[in-house]
């Protein structure tokens, strides 16, 4: 999978996005400041949510509360999203910045705003994640698709997945869980493995709202190549999103500790060129245990195996020396040698 010249798949480093999403409040100066600090960060990856409220809700969305907000998610959105002219600036200003710029579009409205900005990828948040005429207008657009797939099910999500593979687009799963934060005792790590089980031809993710960056790095150990977490300046900031968000210093070390866990991944397990030296004296070596005489016969009771590791009987050669014969005496402690023993 490609989003730009980015290269995303299982054998690559993450790609780590930082949602600013609506944290920004609805303040353009405030989302520029956000990318510029990821920026400095060493993010790749910034994105946005696009809501055109009119055509994203209905009227009755004016009563409905979050559980995260203190207002009707119609006002959540309205008093937060950008307006379109700021958005542009916002995606021109990320990108001379080298950073790729994507949003999720809520509506169809939306969707239709983004491509008309040439947004090189689309993101499609869980609650649509089964908004099959969404995600077939959006996936009509022929661009990478990332999918989250918080409150649904392997079965659920079948359809959705089928409208991606038919339209032929490069596509993402994220597993998410959609409670904001979200507790370890109901997120699923085994989600991801789930996921690539069921879709084989899928790059999967991990879309992160938990408090902290351990269950984002665990999923990288589980084969995640897409990290996704809400992201601000400040964590002193107010909104819906800023419990579960990461600030600068939490996107850094959230960057390189997912690439080292990556490296290590796809390292083999095998004995390495920079453990020889600790190898040959860590390694134990066969030795007399007493003083023996010519003409002995070994027993268990006769050797050990002690470090160090230089000697010319390896500690795993042990039972290849028991009823062999000695031609020389030897003393506690030597390090015995094939020519001591007849053939």
């Amino acid at each position: 999978m490609h989003i730009g010249t980015r290269k995303i798949g299982p054998t690559e480093p993450p790609l780590v996005i930082a949602e600013i999403g609506i944290n920004h409040g609805g303040d353009l100066a405030v989302a520029k400041e956000m990318v510029r600090l990821a920026a400095l960060s060493g993010c790749e990856c910034v994105k946005h949510q696009t809501h055109i409220v009119e055509d994203e809700m209905t009227e009755a969305a004016k009563s409905i509360f979050p559980p995260n907000a203190p207002i009707s998610i119609w006002d959540v959105m309205q008093n937060c999203a950008l307006s379109l002219e700021d958005e542009i600036a916002l995606k021109e200003y990320t990108e001379s910045l080298g950073l790729i710029y994507i949003s999720t579009p809520f509506s169809r409205a939306a969707a239709d705003f983004l491509e008309s900005i040439d947004v090189p990828a689309y993101k499609i948040g869980s609650g649509e994640a089964d908004n099959l005429p969404l995600i077939r207008h959006i996936a009509a657009k022929g661009k990478p698709v990332i999918l989250s797939t918080g409150m649904q099910t392997i079965e659920s999500i079948r359809q959705s997945v089928e409208i991606l593979e038919q339209s032929g687009v490069d596509y993402a799963l994220l597993e998410c869980t959609n409670l904001y934060p979200s507790p370890p005792e109901i997120v699923s790590l085994k989600g991801v493995t789930e996921l690539k089980k069921a879709f084989p031809k899928a790059v999967v993710g991990f879309s992160d709202h938990s408090i902290g960056p351990e269950m984002a790095l665990a999923s990288v150990a589980l084969g995640a190549s897409i990290l996704e977490r809400h992201y601000t300046d400040s964590r002193y900031r107010k909104g819906p999103d800023i419990s579960c968000s990461m600030d600068p210093a939490e996107l850094r070390f959230l960057i390189d500790r997912s690439r080292e866990i990556h490296t290590a991944l796809h390292n083999e397990k095998q004995r390495t060129g920079p453990e020889e030296d600790v190898y040959r004296f860590a390694r134990a070596s066969v030795v007399a245990d007493k003083d023996l005489p010519a003409g002995h016969t070994i027993t268990e009771a006769d050797i050990w195996a002690r470090r160090p590791g230089d000697g010319a009987i390896a500690g795993y050669d042990f039972d290849k020396v028991v009823g062999k014969t000695l031609m020389t005496a030897v003393v506690r402690n030597q390090q015995l040698t094939w020519q001591d023993f007849k053939d």
